[in-house]
Formats: structure tokens, C-alpha cells, sequence
């Protein structure tokens, strides 16, 4: 299954794993972290677990703003108050339309495409034209950047995929490189986020909770999932370690395939998880998203565990237990 960023592109922990210094590549002492996304599924969690890290999150926002905790930007116009940033510890680009709801028309792709690509040179942009930019832009992206991949472990040096998501992945982190001139760019590439919260975890769970989940076609495609809480520490990891730059695949470290991961989806709800969803019938109800969810990608972490990074959610259960607030 095909995992992507979903942000709301209206807005923008304990240890981190290593020790890692909090200072930022330039010894700066400034604990400003601008988040564009910053009410989506990973943004609302990334800013929560920084400001109470002691960091001060300013929100890019698409509208007046309404405190000095707010930034304006237009992301298709070409519009970024970026003077109200300058010299922040580190910049977070999270925002995009959701690739999750609703069918792909062409009307669709292209506006997914545009919040994407349009809107990351926008910021590119703006943080080039600065006096005093930041050490680090995190710009985000997606596992969806390898294609499917069957049964074969990637890892991030891995080419791309050839499918629209692929295409999509590429064009957003092409419009990031630019920045690479004057500050440290990571590319986070993002698997299924664990959470109730949203996401696809909690368009499965009423089905789940009444006994009427199971696999989704054959079942044997991989699933590279993550905690919703390791993905705000892996991110706070990237912004206050040096070394960190590149893409960076944020999953887990236990790639499961779907069977797998809707039986244990299943166990820790106390549910069967016996009623497959045939693939033909996500084909017909969702048209061309249904080859994503369908496709498989085994992604593995080597850039995050080789620098030390400690998941504190390692496997898929714990992971589950944790989004379900279980744990």
C-alpha cells in the first residue's frame, strides 16, 4: 500500500534517539520553527510535540493572520511574508491537498499536483531570497516516490517509480533542491501515518470495530506504516541533527504485508478480520487511487537507524496500540 502526505495546505517528546545537538547547523540559539501544514495529520502532531520541546511554532497561513504565531502565504500566487522568519531555527513544509479523498479526476490531480509543486517553489523561493535563512528546511514527500515495488526491501538511494505518484513525488522534491545552495535540505519521505486521528487508519477503524475488516486484495502487498509519535521525533531528529539531509524514508523499521497488518489490526481491537475487500471492487469505487492502495512497498529506514535514530514504537503492534491510545 501507497502512502503519501496528507497536510491541510490552509496551515501550516522525549529523545529524539541520539544525542543530537539543539542549536542548529550554525550554533544558532533561535527556537523559531516556521510549519506550513501545520493543522494536517502530521503538522497538528509536529507542532504540539515542538512546543512542548520549548519551540515556537509559527503556522504558514493562507489567511490574515490572526496572532504573531501565524505567517501569511500564498503558495500558488507566489506570496510568502517570509521577513517574519528571518533567521529561524528551521523551516517545515508540510502542506498539500490530500491525496485521499475522493476519486482522481484530472481536475484533482491537478490541484494535488500544483499544492505540491507550485506551492514547495514558492517557499523555495522565499528561503533563497533570504538574508538570514535557516540552517534546515524539512520539505516533505512520500514512499509513493518508489512505485510499486513488490516484495523487494528500498531503500533511499532506490531510483523512482513510473506512476503518477511517482512523477508527482519527484516533480515536489525537485522544486526543494534549489535551497541546497544555502541551507541543509531533507527531504522526508512519509509512509502510512498510525493514527486515529485520520489518515487511512481511521477510515479503516468503523469497519474494524464492527468485525468487518479484513485484507484488501491478494493481501501480500507490503504496508510500510509508522507511529504517528515517532513521526514528530523522527522530524525533530532531522531539524536538530547535522548529518541529516537528503531523503529520508520516515517508517517504521517492520514493513508488514496488508494480511498481516489487518490481522493484527483485528487482535488488538478484539475483531475478526476475515471479510477481504476485493481488488476489483476498489478498482470500480476509486478508480485510479485504488492501484495506490493496492501496490506494495517495503520500505526500510537505513538513513534515519544508521544515524541513530530509536523508534520507540518499533513493530506494527505497538505502533496500533499506540494510535488507538491503547498504550
Amino acid at each position: 500500500m501507497c502512502s503519501v502526505a496528507n497536510e491541510s495546505s490552509d496551515s501550516a517528546v522525549g529523545g529524539a534517539g541520539s544525542a543530537a545537538s539543539t542549536d542548529g547547523d550554525h550554533g544558532s540559539t533561535d527556537r523559531r520553527v516556521v510549519v506550513s501544514g501545520a493543522s494536517g495529520l502530521i503538522g497538528s502532531a509536529l507542532v504540539e510535540h515542538l512546543e512542548a520541546a520549548d519551540y515556537r511554532v509559527l503556522r504558514l497561513v493562507r489567511h490574515d493572520p490572526r496572532s504573531d504565531r501565524e505567517v501569511f502565504w500564498d503558495p500558488l500566487g507566489g506570496r510568502v511574508d517570509a521577513v517574519q522568519f528571518e533567521g529561524c531555527a528551521a523551516v517545515v513544509h508540510l502542506a498539500g491537498e490530500s491525496l485521499t479523498e475522493g476519486r482522481w479526476t484530472e481536475a484533482r490531480k491537478q490541484r494535488m499536483w500544483d499544492s505540491r509543486v507550485v506551492g514547495t517553489r514558492t517557499l523555495c523561493q522565499a528561503l533563497l531570497g533570504m538574508a538570514q535563512p535557516p540552517p534546515v528546511w524539512l520539505s516533505a514527500s512520500a514512499i509513493g516516490y518508489y512505485g510499486n515495488c513488490g516484495d523487494k526491501q528500498i531503500v533511499e538511494t532506490d531510483p523512482p517509480g513510473e506512476d503518477y505518484l511517482a512523477k508527482l513525488c519527484q516533480a515536489w522534491e525537485a522544486e526543494a533542491l534549489p535551497a541546497a545552495a544555502k541551507m541543509r535540505v531533507v527531504r522526508p519521505r512519509f509512509g502510512l501515518v498510525l493514527t486515529e486521528r485520520g489518515g487511512a487508519l481511521a477510515k479503516m477503524l468503523p469497519f474494524f470495530k464492527l468485525g468487518l475488516g479484513g485484507r484488501v486484495g491478494s493481501g501480500r502487498q507490503y504496508m510500510s506504516w509508522i507511529a504517528a509519535k515517532d513521526v514528530s521525533r523522527a522530524l525533530r531528529f532531522c531539524i536538530e541533527n547535522s548529518a541529516m539531509s537528503g531523503p529520508v524514508n520516515v517508517v517504521g523499521p517492520a514493513p508488514v504485508d496488508n494480511a498481516e497488518f489487518t490481522r493484527v489490526l483485528g487482535s488488538v481491537l478484539g475483531r475478526p478480520a476475515v471479510l477481504p475487500v476485493p481488488g476489483a471492487a476498489l478498482r470500480i469505487g476509486f478508480g485510479e487511487l485504488a492501484a495506490e492502495a493496492l501496490s506494495s512497498l517495503r520500505v526500510m529506514p537505513q538513513t534515519l537507524t544508521e544515524a541513530g535514530f530509536a523508534f520507540e514504537y518499533p513493530d506494527v503492534r505497538s505502533a496500533l496500540l499506540s494510535a488507538l491510545g491503547l498504550r
